[in-house]
Parts: C-alpha cells; structure tokens; sequence
C-alpha cells in the first residue's frame, strides 16, 4: 500500500501516514478512484490536538479489520479541518443538518461527486464497522435511494448560504444584545451558559467596548468577573501560563487540556483591554504570563507560531498538567508542598482523575516573592515530565490574531520583546504565506503548503497588520494590510455585501462556505469587517467604511439574535458606532513618547492612532500634522474632523475624554 500522506504539511495528516487504512489526501485524484472503483467516499475531518480524534485513530483506523473492510469498499480522504476549513465547514453544516450537533472526528459518506449521504462524528470500533457494512450494503442494493439522498442533502444545504436580509447594529441592538447576555450570565461562576464552558473571548471584547462607549457597569462586570473566573481556575495554566481550549465543568475547574493559538491569542488581546480599561493586577499578570507561553512554548524556529499543544501526553489526558500533594511535596519539601497544596486546591481526594488535581490559583499568595520561587520550581519539575504533542503548522489566520494581540500588548505595557516577537511573525507570514499575491492558509517547518486562504485568513492577518502598524508606526503593515483586503474584496465579497469564506475561484465543493457566525474565532465576514473598519479609519476611505459597515449589516440578524456568536461583529459594530476617532502623534522623544502612552491608554473602541514624524511616507494620517512650535504634538479627530493640537498629556487627555 503506497503511504499517500507522507509528504503533506498537516501535523494530523502525518500521524496517520502509517495507519492500515488506506488514506488519501482531498484532490481529484481521490474522487476519480471512486468513479473509477465505483465506491463511495469515506472522509474523515479531524486536527491534531483532538482527544477524540486520537482515540478514534487508535480504536479503528490503526485496526487491520476494519481496515480491511474499509479499504475494499471506499475510498479514504483524510483531511485537517485546521488547514482545509472549507471543506471542514461545508460537511460540518451537513453534520449538524442531519444529526443536530457536530464536533470532531467528522465522519461522512459521499457519493464519488461528493454529496454527503451520511454523516456522524465519533464511532466505536463496533459502531463504526457497522455503519461501514450498512452503507455498503446500501450503495449496493439501493443505489438510486442513496443518490437521490446526497442529492437531496447537498441542495438543501446550498440553500442556506443564499442572501440575507441587512439588519443594521445600530445602538438599539447593541445595548439589547448586552440585556440578552445579561439573562445569560452564570451569576455564580461566571460565563455564560452551562458546562462545557468555553472562553467567549470576542463576547468580552464586545462588553468592554460596549462599556466604553456607554458606561454600562453591567457589561465591564460581566467582562470582569469572567476574565477573573477563567483566569483563578484550572482552565488556565497556573504555572506555564495560557488558556486550555475549555472547561469541561461550569466552574472552570478541570480544563480539557488542548492548549490552541487561536484561544490564546484573542485572551492575550482581552485581557490586554482590560487592563487598559480598569488597570486590574491580575489582567497584566495573565497578560505577560499568557505572552511568555506563546514565545516559549508555540513560537516556531521561523518565527511564526504553531497551531496547538495536545490534550493528551501518550494518550492520558492531563498527565503533564495534574498533581498530587505528594508530587508538590516531592518538588517542594514538607512544609512549602503543603502549602502550595492549599495555595492550588490541589487536595487528597484530587479534582480531576485518579486522585489528582488541576492547578488552581483562587486567592493571591500571601507572598508573593515565595509563590514566584515555589512556581519556577514546579514549572521545572513538570517540564521534565512527558510533553504534549505539539501541533507545528503556522495557520494565517491564527498568527494574524497573535500579532494583533502583541503588538496591542506590546505597545500599552512597553514590552519591546512582545512587539519584536510580532513583528517577526509578521515578517514571516507575510514572506512565506503570501504567493503570487494570494495568501495560503498555513506552512510547517518554513515550507507553505497549497491549501488556498480563506476569508478569515485574509480578516484576521490584515487586522494583526494593522494593529502591528499603529503599535510601531512602520508604513510596510499598512501598506501589506490594504493589499490584503483590496484582494479579499475582489474575491470574497457576497451579493448581500457579505463575505463568502472562500473565493470566486477558489476549489469548488458541493456548496460554497459561508458562516456569519463567530464561534471559536471570528467569522471570515466579521474578520473583514473589522479589518476594513480600522483600515478606513487609519488611510481615510470612506469606500472601505461603506464595505465594513455593510458586513456588518449581513452579520446583524444572528448577531442579534444569539449574542454569543456574533461576538466580533458586536465588538466590530460598536467600532463603527464610536469612531473614527483618529490620533496622530507627531514628534520624537520623550514627549512624544508620553502622547502615545496617553492614546493608547484610551478605551475608546473606535480609535486608531499612528506616531511618527509629521509627514512619514506611506502613512496618511501623518500626513500635513507638522509640529507645533517645535514641539511634540498630537492631532484628535473625529470622524474626519480635527481638534486644534495638543502639545501636552493632561490637554490630550482631555480632548480623548
């Protein structure tokens, strides 16, 4: 049997390289066997850092029976939902359509056209045969049912991605959906819903600018609270630093130990913004730990940043991650493990399997130069032990939301380090993943693989590019970032003013993607919305303004409806209610200097600001802002209007307010 996945750039793909079954990548190559063959298609949609997936793989596809069974009678397509979301997207709609829920591994039957006539996620081993053997009965002897099934389900689903109606978010709508997450706020522990429960990082943002446009101490409340919460219990990594993927209970205890870039970056950015918003000790400290876990732990040899860490170490979720008191007392000695032991919650009857615990930090340690020591102790102790998998391709869209969070972090609090690191992912990305004046969507080891971009990786690179150039005042981000959406708009923009996922030429499948709503990360449409919105304001086009604000609108009635996915195009919309307040800060030095920390210390959520030298090629909003009387000045405008400048901190201060 040839080894058929042996030279892809997908960290998932390569671990079942060696598996019995048969394996194929997506192409037509694969479906040209199955005409051939006369079979139907067996796709198998999963990522890496999947624990389900793992057991899957190991439980059937590892199996030599059902390989057998599966090799005879289908053709097999492995695919990385990670680096082919398209096709991730089309059959997870078909998932949900005929089961009610999804989630991974997806598991799909396909007509060799590529018409899903069945589809499920996770099947035991005896399950999975069983379905396997049905199916092919069925293909068999009812051919024409299951054609006219595929058929069926394919043009059904094509329906759904038609145009919607605009709906405006407008202010009305934006203070209803903070009274619709009020309803739904866990007053007890915090987030919103029951377990699992997930970071609702764009759901933050929107309530913190939300906050800073009206006041609602309800909505900075929420924000807090959860950030809080999330940040005090297991689901965050008390002594490494960042986010697991979430909690598999309502009180953020036990976390399912997946640790991916996408969470962690967008934490990194709303935690930054708190602090900014309140000046919270506990936001900087997650903020410069959750920055310190992406340089050393995701940071790749190129400089970009890898996908995920695993939720399993050889297959037993949580083993690098949980502890005994014995353990701490191992590491620690008597006395100083028992009180680490109390410090965490790590008990003797545990909080997680086996008697172990997850780590939690509920109160601050009575010293903390004593927890600073005890802390380094316990995070070299656990790095001796077995590590996660690490999950190394560089996605575009994901190292787009880790520049953004960066170079915000970077430039409030003054950590060169975290702006160095973004610029150098930057660099790479930009230099590596843009081919021929089109972005791919991820590479491995400085190698970019074929898998065209999509929306979001256009949105949410552009986004970091743009928040790289107000945080450094370099005009190449810019400049990279209005190529990006200028391409974007040419090929992704739908009839409705929205965007589809996947361009006009790019590989057609059954339907063509399209998804308004915002669940792990943002949606490709809120992405470009967000990214056309600042861009509009920093170079001054009112066309790119017009584009945003109508993304916007084709995102309004989900948005509206279910406030907790459309998290980024509230966060985008209230952008668009409050700016453009546009701040330029002319002059070098250190008053200079002091305007741009005021600026940057403004909540104001449709802000954009660039310090330079008056008139610095390539940036407009530079441009005929000359110093005043020799000194530092800053210029204040709203929506393209300008304030006299200011050449002082408390006169700027008070022209932001």
């Amino acid at each position: 049997m040839a080894n058929r996945l042996a030279n892809s750039t997908s960290p998932y793909l390569l671990q079942h390289q060696d598996n019995p079954v048969d394996w194929q990548e997506w192409g037509p190559d694969a479906f040209a066997e199955a005409r051939r063959r006369d079979v139907p298609v067996l796709l198998s949609v999963g990522y890496a850092a999947c624990h389900w997936c793992h057991v899957m793989a190991h439980e059937s596809f590892e199996d030599e029976d059902v390989a057998r069974v599966v090799n005879a009678d289908y053709v097999a397509i492995k695919v990385d939902r990670e680096e082919r979301p398209d096709i991730d997207a089309v059959y997870m709609s078909a998932t949900t359509a005929l089961t009610g829920q999804g989630g991974w591994p997806m598991t799909c039957l396909l007509t060799p056209d590529g018409d899903p006539f069945f589809a499920g996620t996770y099947f035991p081993k005896p399950q999975f045969l069983q379905l396997l053997a049905g199916a092919t009965t069925a293909w068999t002897d009812q051919r024409a049912r299951v054609l006219e099934s595929g058929s069926h389900i394919a043009e059904t689903l094509r329906g759904l991605s038609a145009p919607t109606r605009p709906h405006a978010l407008g202010a009305d709508v934006l203070d209803a959906a903070v009274d619709t997450l009020r309803g739904q706020f866990d007053h007890g522990a915090a987030g919103f819903g029951g377990a699992p429960k997930f970071p609702p990082s764009m759901v933050l943002e929107f309530l913190l600018r939300n906050h800073a446009r009206t006041g609602d101490d309800d909505a900075l409340a929420m924000a807090s609270r959860t950030c809080h919460a999330m940040a005090r219990g297991g689901m965050y990594d008390q002594l490494g630093g960042g986010f697991a993927r979430y909690s598999v209970d309502a009180r953020w205890v036990v976390p399912h130990f997946e640790k991916m870039l996408y969470d962690n970056a967008q934490l990194l950015r709303v935690y930054t913004h708190l602090f900014r918003s309140t000046g919270d000790a506990l936001a900087r400290r997650v903020v410069v730990e959750t920055a310190e876990f992406l340089l050393r732990d995701l940071r790749t040899e190129q400089g970009g940043f890898a996908s995920a860490l695993d939720a399993d170490t050889d297959g037993v979720e949580g083993l690098t991650y949980a502890w005994t008191p014995a353990q701490l007392v191992e590491v620690l000695g008597d006395e100083d493990g028992t009180r680490a032991a109390a410090l965490l919650s790590v008990t003797a009857r545990g909080t997680f399997e086996h008697g172990s615990s997850t780590v939690q930090l509920l109160t601050d340690p009575d010293d903390a130069s004593w927890w600073a020591a005890a802390r380094a102790r316990l995070l070299e102790a656990r790095d001796r032990r077995p590590q996660p998998a690490r999950d190394d391709k560089v996605v575009t869209s994901w190292n787009g939301l880790a520049i953004a969070a960066l170079a915000d972090a970077g430039a409030l609090l003054d950590e060169p380090a975290m702006l160095a690191a973004a610029e150098v992912c930057a660099e790479f990305v930009v230099g590596t993943h843009v081919v021929d004046g089109r972005l791919r969507r991820a590479s491995r080891d400085g190698v970019v693989g074929g898998a065209a971009g999509v929306a979001d990786d256009y949105g949410n690179l552009a986004e970091g590019l743009l928040a790289l150039h107000q945080a450094t005042g370099r005009a190449r981000w810019l400049e990279v970032a209005r190529t990006l959406l200028r391409t974007a708009t040419e090929r992704f923009t739908a009839e409705d003013g929205g965007f589809h996922d996947t361009a006009d030429d790019a590989e057609a499948l059954f339907t063509r993607p399209r998804s308004a709503a915002d669940n792990a990360e943002p949606s490709g449409q809120s992405a470009l919305a967000g990214a056309l919105l600042t861009c509009s304001a920093l170079v001054g086009d009112s066309g790119m303004r017009e584009r945003a604000e109508a993304a916007l609108g084709a995102s309004g009635q989900l948005a509206a409806r279910d406030p907790r996915f459309g998290g980024w195009a509230l966060a985008v919309a209230e952008a668009s209610l409050a700016g453009p307040l546009q701040v330029a800060v002319v002059g070098s030095g250190p008053d200079a200097a002091a305007l741009a920390a005021t600026v940057r210390r403004s909540t104001s959520p449709g802000l954009v600001t660039v310090a330079g030298q008056p008139d610095a090629d390539g940036i407009p909003l530079l441009a005929e802002r000359p110093l005043v009387g020799g000194r530092a000045a800053a210029y204040v405008c709203r929506g393209f209007v300008c304030d006299a400048p200011v050449t002082d901190v408390d006169a700027l201060t008070a022209a932001l307010r």
